[in-house]
């Protein structure tokens, strides 16, 4: 998996926040206690204080970093 940046967030359809990493990929990040603490995804401020926080990217690692392919 490779280290990525969140850059933003966004509601998927089911409305669960899913992170935008710097690549162009998505990735969840639910609040789903006990398997995923994140409680800091369901306010404004706390998503907002996570910004810059690396995750790391399995879809990079799987199909490739997008942005290469671009040129």
């Amino acid at each position: 998996m490779l280290p990525r940046r969140i850059i933003g967030y966004h509601l998927d359809e089911e409305g669960h926040w899913v992170a935008e990493l710097e690549c162009g990929h998505g990735q969840h990040v639910r609040h789903d206690p006990p398997w995923q603490v994140r409680e800091w995804v369901t306010t404004e401020a706390g998503r907002a204080a996570h910004l810059g926080t690396i995750l790391s990217c399995v879809r990079c690692a799987e199909e490739g970093d997008p942005r290469e392919a671009k040129g």
